[in-house]
């Protein structure tokens, strides 16, 4: 009898109020049809049968539509469209059992929750960490997805205005996680229903382990992740790094140093061809070559150690040029307008690139004398180089060129070369002042 009460309870009256009220509906049609369709035609004595047979099709149709609707309707007034508590404890194996998201099984469990409690929200929360989180709510648009503070002892969240409950999941003694539902307003959990939510914490102990142990996976799988990520984008730093130093120092030595060790070549050369025309004429000249080697030597030693030249930092890229551009075998004439301290990165700019100019012209333009012209301008410097060699046909530059133009466009400047063939070559480039000059 006690448990035919609890289920009659359970189902809080759904069923009995339906059945009267389907009662009520068959004495209505009877009395519609049977007694107001007999007034109607004159008949007040005994009912007419064809009414009667009407009025039992009519029941027999409507019978059972009338009866689902009448139902749901008594369901939704009386806040019992749902499964009773054992229903539901009896489904909970199967609704959280097979595989799923880490998420999954925390708004699993809290639907279950909320759908034989019948309360207006109910809560799951892990132990992640050693620390209790929320990890799901039913309904999910009930606004109880977001960070609360956790009960003084562990156990799950605070009581707010008598209106949650919360029961600790634990096994062993470890804290695993807590259920919690929130009350509607001026409702009590029926005995069934309070002995269901303790069944339910009971039996979540396995199902929270899990999820718990998945989210604590998941969230050290994205930190390795991230440390990876981290890794590689430090070695691809790295790598680019050394890659541009490896070009810049590459630039450096074959725009700066290749010119003294060309003038170097065509010198010794010519002492070679004077040895025996002119022996002391040779032998001034390789005593002019051993001090030119020299500093060739020092030039390398500096590059190699990602300095500049010393000149070049000392005294600027007008003194720097017109040291370097004497030594070569073709006669250069320079002028300058202007011209002033620049940030090291601008005047190395225009000291290789005009270095590489004249490179280029001594190697293949057969030229008689090359031209350097610099001139200061308001935001940068500007350089010519130009040579009256046998020249070439543009669209075809070669690699000299390309190094010039990385390295201009490298500074965000621009580069322009013009050249016909027998007319000889001009480049002309803009280098920006990028930053202020460090000594003014």
């Amino acid at each position: 009898m006690v448990r035919l009460w609890d289920r009659i309870r359970a189902d809080g009256g759904v069923g009995l109020i339906t059945a009267v009220g389907m009662a009520g509906f068959v004495l209505l049609v009877y009395a519609t049809v049977v007694v107001g369709g007999g007034a109607l035609l004159g008949r007040t004595g005994s009912p007419s049968v064809w009414l009667s047979v009407l009025a039992t099709a009519i029941v027999a149709l409507a019978f059972e539509p009338v009866r689902a609707r009448s139902r749901r309707t008594v369901a939704r007034l009386t806040h019992h469209d749902r499964s009773s508590p054992y229903q539901v404890l009896a489904r909970y194996p199967s609704t959280v059992a097979g595989f799923c998201p880490s998420d999954e099984l925390p708004r699993r469990i809290s639907r279950v929750l909320q759908e034989g409690t019948d309360t207006a929200r109910s809560e799951v929360w892990l132990a992640v960490h050693g620390r209790l989180e929320l990890a799901a709510s039913w309904p999910p648009d009930s606004g109880g997805d977001g960070p609360r503070t956790p009960h003084p002892d562990g156990a799950g969240p605070a009581e707010v205005d008598g209106l949650r409950r919360t029961l600790a999941v634990r096994e062993r003694g470890e804290l695993l996680g807590a259920l919690t539902v929130v009350l509607r307003e001026g409702q009590q959990l029926t005995p069934v229903e309070d002995r269901m939510f303790g069944a339910l914490a009971a039996q979540s102990a396995l199902v929270l382990r899990v999820a718990g142990t998945r989210e604590e996976l998941s969230r050290r799988l994205a930190d390795l992740e991230d440390r990876a990520g981290a890794v590689r984008a430090s070695r691809r730093d790295l790598v680019a790094r050394q890659d541009a130093e490896r070009q810049r120092l590459e630039r450096n030595i074959h725009d700066g140093a290749q010119q003294q060790v060309i003038a170097l070549l065509v010198n010794l050369r010519l002492a070679q061809t004077l040895l025996r025309r002119s022996p002391e004429r040779a032998q001034r000249l390789l005593c002019e070559q051993a001090e030119a080697a020299r500093a060739t030597v020092d030039t390398l030693t500096a590059l190699s150690r990602g300095l500049y030249p010393p000149l070049l930092t000392a005294a600027g890229v007008e003194v720097a040029l017109r040291a370097v551009a004497q030594l070569g075998p073709i006669p250069v004439r320079m002028t300058c307008t202007g011209m002033r301290r620049y940030p090291s990165l601008v005047e190395a700019t225009a000291y290789f690139c005009c270095l590489e100019a004249v490179q280029n012209a001594t190697k293949h333009s057969g030229a008689k004398v090359i031209t350097i012209e610099l001139l200061s301008q308001p935001d940068g410097v500007e350089f010519t180089v130009t040579d009256d060699g046998r020249g070439f046909t543009p669209g075809d530059p070669g690699g000299g060129l390309a190094n010039l133009r990385n390295r201009i466009e490298s500074v965000q400047g621009v580069l322009t070369v013009r050249s016909e063939p027998h007319h000889g070559t001009t480049v002309r480039a803009t280098v920006p002042d990028l930053v202020p000059a460090a000594g003014g």
